[in-house]
């Protein structure tokens, strides 16, 4: 399988990747969506809630400052993460908080959560990764080792399978593989980046790759989870550049974006049906986020109307299914500011940001659409323990953009309460030469 890099038109030059830039967009007024109503804010604070875990009373200050992160399986059918659950002290007997595995089941016709709890509470540092048949990867740090095991209910309890540990450097949990079956770690080093299978394998945790490079983030590129995305800088410095690792062969690597010869190319997001790229790249002069398709020859494109002033926009969820279309995929967004944090939704074809309120309680950043548009939005409140709102995909056009604008979190997200839908399941493509793909043909919107 050949990846083929994406470049910008004119040489990727820096001046040319400017050029790129979708001018007739209008960009959103900056600040917060009309009706949001900020999750966490305490009188006239304005501390927004923080990511992860909702506020609970009597939480240690240490163990609020960071919570762990909240994640969803590739088929979206199950979510983890580490909550802060009441226990009781051995020497005062007194009620006391600690860290323990929480389940999510989001593919039910209402979603519940597990409490996984072992012999002692998890430390808040440790990751949590959901499998599609219900089991949670956890990774914990033992003296100088990185442990593995899988947990799972087992009536009133919990059940515990050891996988092995590595000694390696701060190894990070690689986002959901798409097999749905397989977990892999990313190990960086001074010099070079290995890649560990650390469930799936036959015998524990298995080193599959050695890269050149410190290497971070992480992107699936296909449906087997076999080509993965990593964002990648040579020692002793250099501009930083995705490419992509055949795990299948040993870890071999090829370049993916190179818009500009110096500039930081770094992929957010790819979708398997329609190559849909998410970008984000300083070759427009500054970080910008931008979108491309892979295998195209087209340039990648930089739209005004994703760079808001003074807020932060992170893509999170692209909307599946849609063949050939990477245009009319729908794709979530995280938008963080002075005010919080709340939902953007766009589309390459429809050129505006619609921006939402989000539920009270979202687990900011996490969400999965539908094949039918339907975006699914974790929460979790006072009121609700484990929730999903829906939101359906804003309609682009001069009526469509005019009541986003205009919604509130009621108007959004129906009631913001209502129970989660099974997702249509995924698609599972046979992977092709990506160079080959009949994507060379498509003509971007513009």
């Amino acid at each position: 399988m050949t990846v083929c890099a994406i470049e910008n038109g004119t040489a990727g030059a820096a001046g040319a990747a400017r050029d790129a830039v979708l001018e007739d967009d209008e960009p959103d007024a900056p600040g917060k969506p009309a009706g949001f109503d900020m999750p966490g804010r305490d009188g006239a604070d304005g501390v927004p809630e923080r990511s992860g875990v909702p506020d609970e009373p009597g939480v240690p200050a240490q163990a609020a400052l960071a919570p762990p992160a909240f994640t969803i399986a590739a088929d979206g059918s199950y979510a983890a993460r580490l909550a802060l659950r009441n226990v009781a002290a051995e020497a005062s007997g007194e009620a006391a908080q600690a860290w323990f595995v929480e389940r999510w089941t989001l593919d039910g016709h209402e979603p519940y959560a597990v409490p996984l709890p072992l012999d002692q509470p998890e430390e808040p540092d440790s990751q949590v990764l959901p499998l599609t048949d219900g089991r949670v990867l956890i990774r914990r740090q033992v003296a100088d080792r990185h442990a593995f095991s899988l947990l799972y209910p087992t009536g009133p309890g919990t059940g515990e399978l050891p996988l092995g540990a590595v000694r390696c450097a701060n190894p990070t949990l690689l986002p959901p593989s798409p097999d749905g079956a397989s977990a892999y770690a990313l190990s960086v080093g001074a010099r070079s980046t290995a890649i560990w299978l650390v469930a799936g394998g036959a015998y524990g945790p298995e080193l599959v790759a050695q890269v050149p490079g410190r290497c971070f983030g992480g992107v699936w590129l296909d449906r087997a989870g076999r080509m993965l995305a990593l964002d990648r800088e040579m020692p002793g410095g250099g501009p930083v550049k995705a490419v992509a690792v055949d795990l299948q062969r040993g870890g071999e690597v090829t370049p993916l974006l190179q818009i500009a010869p110096e500039s930081d190319d770094r992929l957010l997001l790819a979708d398997a049906d329609s190559g849909l790229l998410l970008i984000r790249s300083n070759a427009p002069g500054h970080d910008r986020l931008g979108w491309g398709v892979l295998g195209s020859c087209l340039p990648v494109r930089f739209p005004e109307c994703l760079h808001p002033a003074d807020v932060a926009v992170t893509p999170f969820a692209v909307q599946p299914g849609q063949m050939l279309m990477p245009e009319s995929c729908a794709v979530a967004l995280r938008i963080d500011g002075a005010a919080g944090s709340w939902l953007g939704v766009w589309r390459p074809a429809g050129r505006r940001l619609h921006q939402l309120a989000a539920p009270q309680g979202w687990q900011a950043g996490c969400g999965v659409w539908t094949r039918g548009g339907v975006l699914r939005l974790p929460y979790a409140n006072e009121n609700v323990a484990c929730g999903v709102a829906l939101l359906e995909a804003p309609v682009d056009g001069e009526h469509g953009a005019g009541a986003a604008a205009e919604a509130g979190p009621e108007t959004a997200a129906g009631s913001g309460m209502q129970p989660s839908a099974a997702a249509a399941p995924l698609a599972v493509c046979k992977p092709i030469p990506l160079g080959q793909a009949p994507l060379v043909r498509r003509t971007a919107p513009g």
